[in-house]
């Protein structure tokens, strides 16, 4: 399980990008997000979450606020 913070969110694209703790910024979509809607979501929020590989680049998925 990683953890970082919301970077950015593109509310009208549905996705947004997160600064892993790890040093990297990792892309999500609104459908990664788990126990709550993508729009209750704001930058600078922590969270956690789970990277997969895509096609385009690693994304997280399980994205989760930071308990």
């Amino acid at each position: 399980m990683h953890t970082g913070k919301i970077k950015k969110l593109i509310r009208d694209r549905g996705f947004g990008f997160i600064d892993d703790t790890d040093g990297r910024e990792v892309f999500f979509h609104r459908s990664s997000v788990l126990d709550m809607k993508f729009d209750d979501l704001s930058e600078e929020q922590k969270v956690t979450f789970e990277i997969e590989n895509s096609p385009k680049g690693p994304r997280a998925v399980n994205v989760q606020i930071e308990k």
